[in-house]
């Protein structure tokens, strides 16, 4: 049975359980009819007041749903629900933005300027990014879905069986747009500013009912001009301190970018009472740059470009489609299957030229890759027994990447400079299969319970033109147990407490064993490979928090997690014949833990006939130990320690006219990698600050500052042994980027 095949062949298995428990339902005497809320697409939701038998036929229910049911308070799941007015708040253009105003979030990269999603401060991997409950499938941008097509953004402290449990810090579930309650009409246009560069940015979304189908498109386009400038500094020294050598590189990079992207659906009501649900994306976009390189040092080298220069240009298109099919059983039991398809390809073309003291190098680079693949999976629930909402469900998907490279190299002069002529081919296939049971318990109208387990395996198959075949299979059973208890005599006040077994499992490139060149290789610029070998990471986790509700919407909280990683993944770096080489490798156990606080509440909750101002601040700590590294600061790589936002928003009451603003900081400091490696990045401080005048309820304008402090973005990375220390650093200048849009509803 071939490793592709097998696992769709075990996913009829949960599907066979599901129909035979549904069979087993219809021969069973109908139970008492219970109200519950809608089911909701993670944890099933518990009754707003827990269920009791029917004593008498005079008895009264009453339902109360005027509030709506609020997830974040309510569900046993540990979690933060953004809604759809937050997320548009400011103006944003991509998610990131949004995101990094939540507690315990942080965006790694330079600011303003987006970069990897991180929770507790942790990136590479170990925070689960979702859409629609699925993992983004390979290749696949969460920046090319625009912030007007999502529903709410759902953040996972702990997690959840039904959810991959690919998520040791977390995971961040993107819900787009599905229900459709009426006829909408809504077209945007923008435009921006960034360091004298312009661009320009539209959507239109189109929505409607039509008998018992609905349907949605949303269109939007985006173009703009950039220029970056970069300065960076290498120094080595000996073992005695003194300098071997100095290098300075100034760099420029400026170029252009354009993005479209369509994004049907369709929900369909089924006379039944069925509902079928298809939503789509097609996104193309164009990237082109040129980029030059100005390089003095004290020492000559006849292997170091002096100066060089690149230009070149990048496309990509992607599609994906899903389809979702919800079918009601008898006795209120419920089957849920989904099934989406996904392709995705890119192509660049690069020239570089590059000038040492006795040679010039010519080289063109071009490539293309392509991902596609496919996902399915379903969920059964029924009520089984009172006051349980039990659920078991299958999820599973594959894919496969293509990848072809070529690059050729002309030289001209003599020195010790050698051409690099490559002509790579590489596919890798990655099956996925997990399997699930959960249960939500109220065992009192004070306390519930969640308990599930997951069972979830990754097979990954690679072979290339330059390496031997490789092949990499692993699975993890993850036992979850959540609680929540509101305390006696409080209405307000509630614990939660959580114990998750999760994983990272490690991604397809750093699987493969194929090299990619750096142009001035060193210890701080190595050529980078994958490791065939790599295990995946496994954690224990512990989460706890308290929560105080306040009148009109407010909160106060305070949570603290624990985690346990087994396996952990760092970039080590190693001298092989002369070249400098980075590789991920497994490196013993690691311990992270922190605390989050978060305060959300109007001013009217301190003040009566207070003006309408909303305060939102969250701060959060991290810390962690990696037991192979002597310390001090030998956390996780790249970890933020610290961070904090303070926001508010003000409504005038003589005018239509909301202001607000948002204080982002991220902590940075020095970090040990490893016994030769070290890093060191210092604070950031994004501040963001946004005016939204209503001309009525159908048309606003919007404008607003993004990175208004533009604070010099600098780090540095460092390799020392017993020969001297390498150190690098790069400063990079960041701006202001001003934003208007336009809104209008007809």
């Amino acid at each position: 049975m071939s490793s592709a095949t097998s696992p769709f062949r075990l996913a009829l298995i949960p599907l066979a359980l599901s129909l035979a428990f549904n069979a087993s339902a219809l021969a069973q005497e109908a139970p008492k009819e219970t109200v519950k809320p809608e089911q909701k697409p993670v944890v099933p939701a518990k009754p707003a007041v827990p269920a009791k038998p029917v004593a008498a036929p005079t008895q009264k229910v009453e339902i109360s749903g005027a509030k709506g049911y609020d997830e974040r308070r309510q569900d046993t799941a540990s979690k933060i629900v953004v809604t759809q007015e937050e997320i548009q708040r400011y103006g944003d253009s991509n998610i990131g933005d949004v995101l990094k105003r939540l507690p315990g979030v942080t965006i790694g990269g330079v600011q303003g300027r987006g970069g990897a999603i991180r929770m507790r401060g942790l990136g590479a991997g170990y925070t689960q990014i979702m859409l629609n409950g699925e993992p983004s499938p390979p290749g696949f941008s969460l920046d090319s879905i625009a912030p007007d097509n999502i529903e709410r953004i759902e953040v996972f402290r702990s997690a959840t069986a039904e959810l991959s449990t690919q998520a040791i810090a977390g995971a961040i579930n993107i819900v787009l747009k599905k229900a459709i309650v009426t006829a909408q009409r809504e077209l945007k246009l923008g435009m921006s500013e960034e360091n004298g560069k312009y661009g320009a940015n539209a959507s239109l979304q189109l929505s409607d009912k039509a008998g018992r189908m609905s349907y949605s498109v949303s269109g939007n386009l985006n173009h703009g001009d950039f220029e970056r400038p970069s300065i960076s500094d290498e120094v080595m020294t000996d073992a005695n301190g003194k300098q071997v050598y100095a290098r300075r590189t100034e760099s420029k990079s400026n170029g252009t970018f354009s993005f479209i992207g369509l994004s049907p659906r369709i929900n369909w009501m089924l006379e039944n009472g069925d509902m079928l649900t298809s939503q789509s994306f097609i996104n193309a976009n164009r990237f082109t740059f040129n980029n030059s390189d100005l390089t003095s040092t004290t020492v000559p080298d006849e292997r170091l470009y002096l100066n060089s220069a690149s230009n070149g240009s990048s496309s990509s298109a992607s599609a994906r489609t899903n389809l979702n099919w919800v079918h009601k059983l008898a006795d209120s039991a419920k089957l849920d299957v989904r099934f989406g398809a996904n392709v995705n390809r890119r192509t660049s073309d690069n020239t570089f030229v590059g000038n040492s003291s006795k040679q010039t190098l010519i080289r063109t680079a071009n490539s293309s890759n392509t991902d596609n693949g496919f996902t399915f999976g379903g969920k059964y629930t029924a009520p089984f027994v009172e006051d349980h909402a039990i659920a078991a469900g299958w999820d599973g998907g594959y894919s496969t990447r293509e990848d072809d490279n070529k690059q050729a190299d002309t030289l001209t002069g003599n020195g010790a400079i050698r051409p690099i002529n490559l002509n790579e081919t590489f596919n890798a296939d990655v099956t996925r299969l997990a399997m699930y049971v959960q249960d939500e318990w109220t065992v009192s109208k004070l306390w519930s319970i969640y308990a599930g387990i997951r069972w979830e395996g990754i097979d990954t198959h690679s072979q290339g033109s330059d390496y031997a075949e490789v092949n990499n299979r692993s699975s993890v059973m993850s036992p979850i147990l959540q609680t929540l208890y509101k305390l006696p005599g409080s209405k307000n006040d509630q614990i939660r407490v959580g114990l998750t077994r999760t994983y990272k499992a490690p991604d397809t490139g750093n699987l493969i064993p194929r090299r990619f060149i750096s142009s001035n290789n060193s210890a701080t610029s190595p050529d980078r490979m994958g490791n065939p070998n790599l295990k995946p990471e496994l954690a224990w986790g512990l989460d706890t928090g308290f929560e105080h509700y306040l009148p009109d919407g407010g909160i106060l909280s305070v949570n603290f997690f624990l985690r346990k990683i087994d396996d952990f993944t760092r970039t080590g770096v190693s001298n092989v014949n002369g070249t400098w080489i980075a590789m991920p490798v497994n490196d013993g156990q690691a311990t992270t833990r922190g605390v989050e606080f978060d305060a959300k509440f109007p001013l009217r909750t301190l003040m009566d006939d207070a003006p309408a101002i909303d305060f939102r601040a969250n701060l959060a700590f991290n810390s962690s130990t990696v037991n192979s590294v002597p310390g001090p600061n030998n956390r996780l790589d790249a970890q933020t320690p610290v961070s904090a936002n303070f926001g508010v928003d003000y409504k005038l009451n003589d005018m239509p006219l909301t202001v607000g603003g948002n204080l982002n900081f991220q902590s940075g400091g020095p970090v040990r990698i490893s016994v030769n490696q070290g890093s060191y990045s210092i604070p950031k401080r994004v501040l963001d600050v946004y005016a939204l005048w209503k001309f009525d309820n159908l048309t606003n304008i919007r404008v607003s500052l993004g990175n208004a402090l533009h604070q010099d973005n600098i780090n540095s990375s460092s390799y020392t042994d017993a020969s001297g220390s390498l150190v690098r650093s790069t400063k990079t200048p960041t701006n202001l980027a001003l934003r208007v849009n336009f809104e209008h509803k007809f």
